[in-house]
């Protein structure tokens, strides 16, 4: 079974840091697109990164390009999401996601802010940005 736990949320002062981590089990990363996905309060999923293992091919929302960073180790069962310079803005319930790399072959596809477009979705874990 395709499992995803988010850990690492809590409250910090805008320009803080945190750094979120998604431990995986029942697949293989190569296999997989992984992403972080946000939902401010009453708002929509945003789409925020993205990673494909197999090359490391990595994209960012414009929102967060040059302050958050993700990855994965070197075992590739853990994703990161290293979150610097956080702003007020940066608020939500942050979600991982995973979805096989065959669903999107030969489109340009490397994320989306839709449930439906991923195939295993963690709990989420909360942010909080605030003085």
């Amino acid at each position: 079974e395709v499992q995803l736990v988010e850990s690492g949320g809590g409250s910090v002062q805008p320009g803080g840091s945190l750094r979120l981590s998604c431990a995986a089990s029942g697949f293989t990363f190569d296999d997989y697109v992984l992403s972080w996905v946000r939902q401010a309060p009453e708002k929509g999923l945003e789409w925020v990164s993205s990673i494909y293992s197999y090359h490391g091919d990595i994209h960012y929302a414009d929102s967060v390009k040059g302050r958050f960073t993700i990855s994965t180790d070197d075992a590739k069962i853990t994703l990161f999401l290293q979150m610097d310079n956080l702003k007020p803005e940066d608020t939500a319930v942050y979600y991982c996601a995973a979805v096989h790399l065959g669903r999107y072959l030969g489109t340009s596809w490397y994320g989306g802010s839709t449930k439906d477009e991923y195939d295993t979705w963690g709990q989420g874990t909360q942010v909080t940005v605030s003085s």
